[in-house]
């Protein structure tokens, strides 16, 4: 038995922030404005672990209203939601993650970013594929306002 889902998730930059993506700094004067430390591409793959198994949203299960919530390292949010999808007897087979972002360029993280998320989620690397592209300087990502992130994860029901 298998489950899909898709996320999607958006965040604004602005200078003097870290800028995290899937769970590795990249070097950057400007970072993303959020309530935890603001993985925008972690936030996405949550939403779609999440949404395979019907369960909402990352914004329902961490609400920005939760001071438990200020500052968290994404990657203990995604464990939490990993967690959820174990203890539900699922595991992930894949995820695919796109990263939406002009500037800087991504792609000498991508590795890193790979083994991180390929890391929290108990997974080889080679079941986590992650992408950079920009939008040829069109809408906020072109103007360099924000960063916006797809990610779909396939999940698998554990045979008994």
């Amino acid at each position: 038995m298998f489950r899909i889902g898709q996320g999607y998730d958006v965040h604004q930059l602005r200078e003097g922030l870290p800028m995290w993506l899937c769970g590795v700094q990249i070097e950057s004067p400007v970072g993303f404005v959020a309530h935890s430390d603001g993985d925008v591409a972690i936030h996405a793959l949550c939403d779609a672990l999440l949404g395979a198994l019907a369960l909402g949203d990352i914004g329902h299960l961490f609400p920005d209203t939760s001071a438990e919530f200020a500052g968290i390292d994404s990657k203990i949010l995604l464990r939490r939601v990993m967690d959820l999808v174990h203890d539900r007897g699922w595991h992930l087979v894949n995820a695919d993650i796109t990263i939406a972002l002009q500037a800087p360029k991504v792609a000498p993280y991508i590795l890193p970013m790979r083994e991180c998320i390929a890391s929290v989620c108990g997974v080889d690397a080679d079941a986590i594929s992650v992408k950079a592209t920009t939008t040829e300087r069109l809408g906020f990502v072109g103007r360099k306002e924000g960063c916006e992130v797809w990610a779909i994860a396939l999940l698998s029901h554990k045979a008994e």
